[in-house]
């Protein structure tokens, strides 16, 4: 006997091939292999060309023709001044195939480096996750707040900080329960959720999962799949530099949704 595909199965099997799309880019998370904090001083970097120091809210790279880097398609002879914006991503230097990422995190430098042929994405099979079950797709109501805060966290990297915009909270029902998280982002760019819950650290990435939340309807209602719940990009990588969730967002059960830590295998 053939087995039957909901629509909602389908959308998730729609959504788990967009997921592994995105793990899959050349030049993502996974294609990262290294991460480089800079200081003051003048230094070259193990496996990188050119010569890199840190030095008030500029990164300065010092490189020859032979080091054959590149920046916004012009090739670097001497010194180059380069001023990335804090938390943001970081700006490009090419040195071949790779991509050297200078960052700003707390007010310090890093190099952060892709590679297409990073052992890590030449392995990836795909994002292990939790079967789907439509129970957990709930109702939520979203109550904005009458001025926008900013939430700051610690990060997986010690010493860093994220600061957060929220714009307002949401209130569900979930386990019998009733839960009220904080929501970040804005209608225009998007809301979202960052949380951790009894998953966290056993079979879900430790520092905290995403959920995206849709646009609420004019009486601030709106629908939480928590099925679509997303890894941060630390689960698959040592060298990014992740929120840990805040601990007003922590859910008091087991969300067994969503995706699964990649670092514990995919579940039989």
């Amino acid at each position: 006997m053939t087995a039957t595909v909901t629509e909602f199965e389908q959308q998730f099997l729609t959504w788990r091939a967009e997921r592994a799309a995105w793990a899959r880019q050349p030049l993502g998370w996974l294609s990262l292999t290294g991460l480089h904090w800079l200081g003051a001083t003048e230094e070259s970097v193990e496996g990188l060309p050119g010569r890199w120091r840190a030095e008030g809210d500029h990164v300065y790279v010092r490189a020859s023709v032979a080091d054959e880097l590149r920046f916004d398609g012009a090739e670097l002879a001497g010194e180059l001044e380069l001023t990335p914006g804090e938390g943001k991503p970081g700006l490009e230097v090419h040195a071949g195939d790779r991509v050297i990422e200078v960052i700003r995190r707390t007010k310090q430098y890093a190099l952060r480096v892709h590679d297409p042929a990073a052992p890590a994405l030449a392995t990836f099979t795909e994002i292990p996750v939790y079967p789907v079950d439509p129970r957990w797709t709930v109702l939520g109501r979203f109550e904005p707040y009458e001025v926008a805060r900013v939430v700051t966290t610690g990060a997986v990297v010690d010493g860093l900080e994220h600061h957060h915009v929220a714009t307002g909270t949401v209130t569900f029902e979930l386990g019998g329960l009733e839960h009220r998280l904080v929501v970040f982002g804005n209608q225009t760019i998007g809301l979202h959720l960052l949380f951790t819950d009894g998953t966290s650290g056993v079979t879900t990435y430790g520092g905290g999962r995403r959920l995206d939340v849709p646009r609420p309807a004019p009486d601030g209602t709106l629908t939480l799949d928590f099925n679509r719940t997303v890894n941060l990009p630390c689960a698959f990588t040592d060298y990014a530099t992740c929120p840990i969730a805040p601990a007003q967002n922590r859910l008091p059960l087991d969300v067994e949704a969503g995706e699964r830590d990649p670092g514990k295998g995919i579940p039989a």
